[in-house]
């Protein structure tokens, strides 16, 4: 108990100074960020607010000449001003009627009156009628303005619009600018006059007009300067005749932030006065909750090897436990295996049950597997449904056979769950050590490669490691990296094997079967690479080459159908149907020489689905035919609802077939069950001219098979119909060998 109690001393004393001074640490910059934050934010409040008076003063200036140029082109839309326009010399009359009616009316300080090409007319400036030389005094100001409207009217083509262009194309017309010039600043604002002419005013913006839309704004001294602008206030800039930033107007902004800092002051030393007390506070509690941390530092470190959900070891620990067994072994001499499973049909339980009941079932598992192993055997969830197991002191494989079965006959037996009975199955890895290395890496990765070669053989099995596997893995890998090029760089052909007539002479169509002539491997058919295909996203763009080299070859055979075979996972994508649909197209054949091949898992596993594609390819022409008949589901309802037009007898039929045997009678039906729904009936896999006899005896409509010719190349199709072409009309279609 003593030496408990020291090293309960000397574990809190260290905890107590590995947190005082991080907590302290967190206080101190915790109150450097509230204070850093705090002026931040103050600072940002003061931008904010000058950039909003900024905004607000920039936007009545805007309003302002906005509101001039209004004026303006209503005196210029007047019936008077258009009737003096018109005339040849109507200064006086545009006089009165615009310039000393837009100083009275609207209060413009200046307006002048000018041809389009800057001639001057009349003008009105500073209460009084000007001539030439009063306008010219001027015109250093007015020209900016003048020219932009005159470059905007120069963008209509002249002579498009009528002689007299109506209120609204004038009211869309017009100039403005704010000027800066000889230390006032004018707001200057031009409109068209008819055709001709341009009239052009002027604000002056002195002290007064600041005044007022300061005091509209709520601003502050505001008034023009020039520089430098004194510091803190906030400024826009006013450009000269030459458009450079000569003057400011500048004004007193608004300090939010100033405010918010005058308050915040008391309130930080009641931050700071209540992190002391929180300090003292954190100093006195710090030891008791070092003691509790002590205490709780073994289970801590106890559960991090292990899974929380079957309190088994996780992967972690496991491989810890591995090497300390291999470790073991290499001393003694003894074994041992190493097990992965994998339960099947959990998913299954997950989405009927829920994750409660998947929760419930990992742990029921956990529990029978614990009863069948030994003390000094470990078993280990790595996660989902997930569990390795290491058994030692292993004497004989046939020791880690014996253990295999006795846990496939424990977890097939019912799990009874809450939810209620279920029943799973599980699929096993078996990696031995020695024989199959000494290495913990090495184990694992055999026991999961076993682990894939039982679940591939069908699942709820066991199976032993093996060096074909690696070979078999290796190859794969090789067909899955190589099988993506040959697909993009065309490197896959296709042969196509003849389907017959009943009478074996004449060549209806052909089947599509693809081929792929491997650099390395030679000649891969297609068991050794679809089904890579299908689990690694190959199968779409794969069966797209496949549909699309046979509608370019179908081309070179106008008289025949060519049959394409159609994967379940392809047919389910949900672009299958216009995939087929462009690629008929760009190919340019007829669709209805267009056969697809599908198998009867495709239409039960989503008849729904399935039934809307069918009746869309349907409806293009294209023919469908129910390959491998008989083997499936083989349901009446499935040729009653779905659009087949041809059903294909398995191979599997005809072979060991006798006339008189059960084969013979299933094969009978099934040819009679076609006819009379109207499919056309072919049969595969004809080897003999026996079988040959029978399936035209009984009402085929088609053969294929290699009595007739195995797959070949394009060409030798080609070939063969050369050849029919050649024999006398009487025969009735093409002789095939």
């Amino acid at each position: 108990m003593p030496v408990l109690s020291v090293f309960g001393s000397r574990t809190s004393t260290s905890l107590a100074s590995r947190l005082v001074w991080p907590m302290a640490a967190i206080l101190a910059g915790t109150l450097v960020l509230v204070i850093a934050t705090m002026l931040w934010t103050s600072d940002g409040a003061n931008e904010m607010a000058g950039e909003r008076q900024r905004n607000q003063i920039a936007n009545a200036l805007a309003e302002e000449m906005s509101q001039a140029q209004r004026h303006l082109g209503e005196l210029a839309r007047s019936e008077d001003v258009a009737a003096a326009a018109r005339e040849t010399s109507a200064a006086a009359r545009l006089h009165k009627v615009l310039c000393e009616r837009g100083a009275r009316l609207f209060g413009f300080d200046g307006v002048f009156v000018v041809t389009r090409e800057g001639d001057f007319v009349t003008g009105f400036d500073d209460g009084a009628e000007v001539a030439q030389d009063g306008f010219a005094a001027r015109l250093s100001l007015l020209q900016p303005t003048i020219s932009d409207l005159e470059g905007r009217l120069r963008l209509t083509p002249a002579g498009e619009g009528p002689q007299d262009p109506p209120a609204a194309w004038i009211s869309e017309t017009g100039a403005s600018q704010l000027v800066y010039d000889q230390g006032a600043a004018y707001a200057v604002v031009a409109v068209p006059v008819g055709q001709r002419l341009t009239a052009v005013a002027y604000l002056h913006l002195d002290q007064g007009f600041l005044d007022r839309l300061a005091a509209r704004h709520s601003i502050g001294h505001l008034s023009i300067v020039t520089p430098p602008v004194a510091e803190g206030s906030v400024s826009l800039p006013l450009r000269d005749t030459r458009g450079r930033n000569v003057a400011f107007l500048a004004w007193e902004p608004e300090r939010p932030g100033d405010l918010v800092r005058e308050r915040f002051v008391p309130t930080i030393l009641l931050v700071v006065l209540a992190a002391m007390i929180f300090s003292l506070l954190i100093f006195a509690h710090v030891q008791r909750v070092a003691v509790d941390l002590a205490r709780s530092q073994d289970e801590a470190q106890r559960l991090a090897g292990h899974d929380p959900l079957s309190g088994l070891p996780n992967r972690l620990l496991f491989a810890e436990r591995l090497d300390q067994e291999l470790a073991r072994i290499r001393r003694n001499g003894e074994g041992l295996a190493v097990m992965f499973l994998d339960l099947d049909r959990f998913k299954d339980v997950n989405d009927t049950y829920g994750h409660e009941a998947g929760d419930e079932l990992i742990r029921l598992v956990a529990r029978r597997l614990s009863d069948l192993l030994r003390g000094a055997d470990t078993l280990s969830r790595f996660g989902g449904d997930e569990f390795s197991i290491i058994q030692t002191e292993l004497k004989d494989a046939r020791d880690a056979e014996a253990l295999a079965r006795r846990i496939l006959d424990a977890l097939t037996r019912p799990f009874e769950l809450a939810a209620g009975p279920v029943t799973i199955g599980v699929s096993i890895g078996i990696a031995l050590s020695p024989r199959n290395g000494i290495e913990r890496e090495a184990l694992m990765r055999l026991a999961d490669t076993a682990l894939y070669q039982a679940k591939n053989e069908g699942r709820n099995r066991y199976s032993f490691f093996e060096r074909q596997m690696d070979e078999a893995l290796r190859l794969r890998k090789i067909v899955e990296d190589d099988l993506r090029n040959a697909i993009a760089n065309d490197g896959l052909t296709l042969h196509y094997q003849p389907q017959m007539s009943a009478d074996g002479e004449t060549i209806v169509g052909v089947e599509a079967l693809v081929r792929w002539p491997h650099p390395r491997q030679g000649l891969i058919t297609p068991n050794r690479f679809i089904s890579v295909a299908e689990e690694r996203g190959l199968i779409i763009p794969l069966g797209e080459w496949v549909l699309r080299r046979a509608c370019e070859d179908a081309k070179r055979w106008p008289n025949l159908r060519v049959a394409v075979n159609v994967s379940a996972i392809q047919f389910r994508h949900r672009d299958f149907v216009r995939s087929v649909m462009r690629i008929v197209t760009e190919s340019g054949i007829d669709p209805t020489r267009l056969e697809l091949e599908l198998t009867e898992g495709v239409v039960v596993d989503d008849a729904d689905a399935a039934e809307e594609a069918m009746m869309e390819l349907r409806a293009l022409g294209i023919r469908l035919a129910l390959d491998d008949f008989g083997t499936g589901y083989s349901s009446l309802i499935y040729l009653r609802r779905f659009a087949i037009d041809k059903i294909k007898i398995d191979r599997s039929f005809l072979e060991s077939m006798e006339t008189t045997g059960e084969s013979a009678i299933l094969v009978h039906s099934i040819v009679h069950l076609g006819r009379a729904l109207g499919l056309t009936v072919t049969a595969e896999g004809v080897e003999t001219r026996e079988q040959h006899q029978f399936l035209q005896a009984l009402g085929c409509h088609e053969l294929q098979g290699y009595l007739f010719s195995k797959p070949v190349p394009a060409e030798e199709i080609d070939r063969m119909l050369a050849m029919a072409s050649d024999e006398p009309k009487d025969t009735g279609g093409t002789a095939v060998a």
